[in-house]
């Protein structure tokens, strides 16, 4: 889980152009709520979520499970891929 928790951030920061010294960016700050990511961008993290992890996340899911932290999101992808 460590592992997967530490991939999502880093392709988080780098395609959303994240800096390293970012005091607000953590693994639990709601990146929709502190403006790093948008409805685009969310899109695009699905796309990417589902090709780099093969898995598929439905309109039940992002409705069911919060999505909104690097943490939230990689806890989904762990859960998601133990069924």
């Amino acid at each position: 889980m460590q592992d997967l928790l530490e991939q999502l951030e880093a392709h988080i920061k780098n395609r959303y152009e994240i800096e390293d010294d970012d005091d607000d960016f953590s693994v639990d700050v709601h990146l929709f709520d502190y403006g790093y990511i948008d409805s685009i961008g969310a899109t695009a993290l699905i796309a990417h979520i589902e090709k780099t992890y093969g898995i598929q996340v439905t309109n039940q899911d992002l409705m069911l499970y919060p999505l909104n932290t690097v943490r939230e999101i990689a806890t989904f992808i762990h859960n998601k891929k133990e069924r």
